[in-house]
């Protein structure tokens, strides 16, 4: 299966053909339909107008649920369309964690132990016993120094057979993960950071986008 969501995390259409059914589960010979992993959401798509419902990885293979009565057969075209305003705020929102979690790593040695992007915010969840909201200030100071340098993000593979990737900014780190990113630093934007307690010897950072705070005032 070719993940066109690598190549091109822009692509929002993709013609594509249908490799097998079995039920409701589908299989495509390309994709652009992100599959939940790392802790970034799924995308929602549709194929040929129908909603896929969700999907599953095995091995490097996804597989998708379409609703029954799908009709769909192997060897069929199909139109593959992703919700790109919903891709594109997992991909900001996404890097946007790499970056904190990546500037807490360095900085302040602390040991991620849970993630989720979502397409209204992102969270990581650190081992510490001391208010991560103290070095927030820092954390920011930095983050935002990367964002306006509108430093350029390589994304690429570390091991092709096993389609392990990474992404790189030159001076800053490399850092091995599959989602999906945008080309830029500048495209990710600004951030706010909340804390939350969600366990004894746990601290997590929310991060909300500074449009998305905006809009909401």
């Amino acid at each position: 299966m070719k993940k066109v969501f690598w190549e091109n995390p822009y692509q929002h259409t993709l013609i594509t053909r249908v490799t097998s059914v079995h039920g409701n589960e589908v299989f495509f010979d390309e994709t652009i339909a992100y599959s939940f992993a790392g802790g970034q959401e799924s995308d929602k798509a549709t194929v040929n107008g129908i909603p896929i419902g969700g999907s599953r990885m095995e091995g490097n293979l996804i597989y998708y649920t379409l609703p029954a009565g799908h009709n769909l057969s192997q060897g069929d075209t199909v139109t593959m369309i992703i919700d790109w305003p919903r891709r594109n705020r997992l991909m900001r929102l996404h890097f946007a964690a790499e970056l904190v979690l990546e500037i807490v790593t360095q900085k302040f040695h602390l040991e991620k132990v849970g993630a989720h992007i979502a397409e209204t915010k992102s969270r990581i969840d650190f081992k510490s016993d001391t208010n991560i909201s103290t070095v927030f200030d820092a954390i920011l100071t930095e983050y935002n120094a990367i964002i306006n340098n509108d430093l350029p993000i390589e994304k690429g593979y570390s091991d092709l057979a096993n389609q392990r990737r990474y992404w790189k900014i030159d001076g800053f780190a490399q850092v091995p993960c599959g989602g999906t990113h945008v080309n830029s630093t500048a495209e990710v934007g600004y951030v706010v950071l909340k804390r939350e307690r969600p366990g004894k010897g746990i601290e997590r950072v929310e991060i909300r986008l500074v449009d998305d705070t905006a809009s909401s005032v």
